[in-house]
């Protein structure tokens, strides 16, 4: 068995559902520490950090996964068990498989190649581990980054190994990722029998032209980088339960997904500007989860294009689309940031799976993105 493999396996026989580690950095870490890194846990509430480092100075190269998972779903519906790793038809079967134990081992091994073989190489080489990526991402790599700007820890390339690939491996990377803002809004009106009209102000009538002209607009057109900013309504709730009662509040979540092109303060003024004019008695809570990123084309896409394309012969696409990942933590330090990984198109599902023939050829293609750039 391919050792990239046998570490995958190992990983994804670990139900690590986000926040649980369930051991994943530990089998990391006894690699990395073997090899001669120095290892790190930066553990906040029930979040496992992992952070390992070898060599000193710049340029500081840093590798970026997370060895959480999302829920398997119903137990039934897999063919085999999501925590017992399956080999069928030169696929490995698993949750987590591609998103993202996969990688994490073919990462995990790259580096140990590397220094093996350059044990004095220049600048540093790092591998940043987290289990809050799949959850509410507040104690892992958002956390850490706050830590590395109070040790003025500098980065200078992120490799974040997210599923980026679409049909086959290499043939896209993520060079940037949009901005998600979040809006809880409560819009408040007077509860009362539906009967009696004229007593009651009902939210949900009084919302209905405000979310029309919102989910109609057009906020921006996009640029080169990003398509056009979307707004999208996740939740709606209002009502008592009973049909002869008109609420006296409707409760009303929703994002947009952004590039460039707009800026998280103006989407929240253009939205809170609607529901003025709209004459809405109403509250709202934002939440950035992210800003948008983008790398342009230089050292670190010059590198990572030039590996893939050594190890699988594909020219691979730049792309900024997708949802987000913990590269959004990391690009504010001043990091160029890409994400390469394998094929996406069974991460999150019922029986999610890796072709096994990626797993090793990662591992090149990641040991081939250091040597380009450290030697």
């Amino acid at each position: 068995m391919d050792e990239v493999l046998d570490l995958t396996i190992d990983l994804c026989r670990r139900p690590s559902v986000t926040p649980d580690d369930a051991g994943c950095q530990a089998l990391v870490a006894a690699r990395l520490q073997a090899a001669g890194f120095a290892v790190e846990s930066l553990r906040h509430g029930a979040v496992d950090n992992l952070w390992a480092t070898h060599g000193s100075g710049g340029p500081v190269l840093v590798f970026l996964g997370h060895t959480d998972v999302v829920p398997p779903g119903p137990l039934d519906r897999w063919s085999s068990a999501p925590f017992e790793p399956t080999l069928r038809d030169g696929l490995l079967y698993a949750r987590g498989a591609a998103d993202m134990k996969g990688n994490v081992a073919a990462m995990t091994l790259a580096l140990c190649d590397f220094v093996a073989a350059h044990p004095r190489h220049p600048g540093t080489v790092a591998l940043l581990l987290t289990s809050d990526e799949e959850g509410e991402a507040v104690d892992g790599v958002r956390r850490v980054a706050e830590e590395f700007t109070r040790r003025g820890q500098r980065i200078d390339w992120c490799v974040v190994g997210e599923p980026s690939a679409k049909t086959d491996l290499g043939d896209v990377i993520r060079v940037g990722r949009r901005g998600s803002l979040h809006g809880h809004l409560v819009v408040r009106g007077v509860q009362g029998h539906v009967a009696y009209p004229q007593m009651v102000v009902n939210p949900i009538h009084r919302i209905a032209p405000a979310l029309a002209e919102l989910a109609a607009r057009e906020w921006d057109a996009g640029n080169a980088l990003f398509p056009p900013t979307s707004f999208q309504v996740s939740n709606i709730h209002a009502g008592t339960g009973t049909y002869n009662v008109v609420p006296g509040e409707l409760a009303l979540d929703f994002n947009f997904r952004f590039g460039t092109a707009s800026t998280a303060e103006g989407l929240m003024q253009a939205v809170e500007a609607v529901l003025v004019r709209h004459d809405l008695d109403y509250a709202i809570r934002w939440e950035l989860s992210g800003a948008p990123f983008a790398t342009a084309p230089g050292l670190l896409t010059g590198a990572v294009r030039a590996a893939i394309r050594e190890v699988t012969g594909i020219e691979a696409v730049g792309d900024t689309g997708g949802g987000t990942s913990d590269g959004r933590f990391i690009a504010p330090l001043g990091a160029q940031v890409v994400e390469v990984g394998p094929v996406n198109a069974s991460i999150h599902k019922i029986d999610e799976h890796v072709r096994v023939d990626d797993l090793p050829r990662l591992r090149r293609i990641h040991r081939g993105i250091v040597e380009r750039l450290l030697l």
